[in-house]
């Protein structure tokens, strides 16, 4: 039997689908067709590149939408406040080009990787995911949503229609990413940072969220330097806070791009970098 392809120009008609029977989505394919090389595209596929009413990213009262369509490129291209700051500079580093302007940001949250770029990122910002199926919808954080390498919350007649990031309460507010891989780009992170931090009218940080992907199964955020953080001056010598305590929510993984041991040692050396650098530009 051949496998089945729908493209749907609805998103009830794509959600229906998804409750008839189980079928592999397909949005900007750029971790679907890699990972097929040299076999046969046998999957059930449902193709949402039609629902094009699923590519605007909004801004809300109190949140920005992006979409299940939005890709990198449009991601970067977007006119976003400095919160938005290190989503953009992961966008970037993403592939080369003809991967932003294909990829989405919500296929690489489903792909669930140790090492996606956009989920640090996403939990530094407090970002939601919000997921629909035929008869219900429902949003949960994403630090809920991704439960570990390639392991997430979707059932299987759910899509992720989009991810929700709430504004800061402060006006002063900014978030900043650094990644090491073995160059700069169109390469898979050894370890990554994102970091988004608050401040009062003194320049004072009054909220901090720091967290480090491709460090273990799955990103994390680091509480205990979050907490350190909050009093202290928005300068360079936020980086000196961090201690060898607060990299201990982290499981570092053995592969072949990284020791466990240099993972943790660049993970510290990466979280003060990316504190120091986002503080200076505070």
């Amino acid at each position: 039997m051949m496998p089945a392809y729908l493209r749907p120009t609805a998103l009830d008609d794509a959600l229906a689908a998804l409750q008839r029977r189980p079928l592999t989505v397909l949005a900007g394919g750029t971790d679907f067709y890699p990972a097929r090389v040299g076999a046969p595209l046998d999957d059930d596929v449902l193709d949402i590149t039609a629902l094009q009413s699923m590519r605007a990213i909004e801004e809300h009262a109190d949140h920005w939408l992006i979409p299940a369509l939005a890709t990198w490129t449009d991601i970067v291209r977007a006119d976003l406040p400095p919160w938005f700051d290190g989503l953009k500079l992961a966008a970037r580093e993403i592939g080369g080009r003809q991967v932003q302007n294909a990829g989405t940001l919500c296929g690489n949250l489903c792909n669930a990787s140790p090492a996606a770029d956009g989920v640090p990122v996403l939990l530094s910002l407090d970002a939601e995911v919000e997921l629909a199926a035929l008869e219900r919808r429902e949003t949960m954080p994403l630090a809920d949503f991704i439960r570990g390498n390639r392991a997430t919350a979707l059932a299987p007649d759910q899509l992720m229609v989009a991810v929700r990031v709430p504004k800061p309460r402060a006006k002063r507010a900014r978030g900043h990413f650094l990644k090491l891989g073995a160059r700069r780009y169109l390469v898979i992170s050894i370890v990554m940072v994102a970091a988004a931090l608050e401040a009062d009218a003194a320049g004072r940080v009054v909220c901090a969220a720091v967290s480090v992907g491709a460090c273990s199964p799955v990103a994390r955020r680091l509480p205990a330097l979050e907490q350190a953080l909050v009093g202290r001056p928005c300068d360079a010598a936020l980086g000196d806070a961090v201690t060898d305590a607060h990299m201990a929510p982290l499981a570092p993984v053995d592969d072949a791009r990284g020791s466990a041991a240099y993972r943790l040692d660049a993970a510290r050396t990466l979280t003060a970098r990316t504190l120091a650098e986002l503080g200076s530009m505070m």
